[in-house]
């Protein structure tokens, strides 16, 4: 398992597991908890869209140093299939510019099978030297 690189509070409440950062791909791994679930016993889709947007921010910052993270601007979700048990999400870097990363995720079932798919524009941004500086979105 590899690190994040920062620390993501929420990344680490939801358990979710970094297993590749390179050359533009990432892949995470994540079981749901109980408290993840929806009403109709599987994965939430807040928690799979959570999931999305870390791999595709992963994807992103793979190709940059470690003083430079990302900041979503837009996603695009769609879930083809429920999300039950065990899930790997495969994030990938599609096209990059000095200042903007386009992106694209998909989340697999312990059968190989495609739950969710998700596209994403990510804005790069200098890490603020203090943690608890905030972060501007324009």
């Amino acid at each position: 398992m590899l690190s994040f690189g920062v620390e993501i509070p929420f990344v680490s409440h939801l358990g979710f597991t970094l297993h590749r950062m390179e050359a533009g791909e990432s892949e995470l791994r994540y079981t749901a908890q109980a408290e993840h679930l929806n009403s109709f016993a599987v994965t939430h889709g807040g928690a799979t869209m959570t999931l999305m947007d870390v791999a595709m921010a992963t994807a992103a910052r793979s190709e940059v140093p470690d003083d430079v993270g990302v900041v979503t601007i837009e996603m695009k979700t769609s879930f083809m299939f429920a999300a039950r048990g065990p899930l790997v999400a495969r994030g990938k870097l599609l096209h990059r510019t000095k200042s903007l990363a386009f992106t694209e995720a998909s989340i697999y079932d312990a059968e190989g099978r495609l739950c969710s798919h998700a596209t994403g524009t990510f804005k790069y941004m200098a890490r603020p030297a203090q943690p608890s500086a905030a972060v501007p979105t324009d």
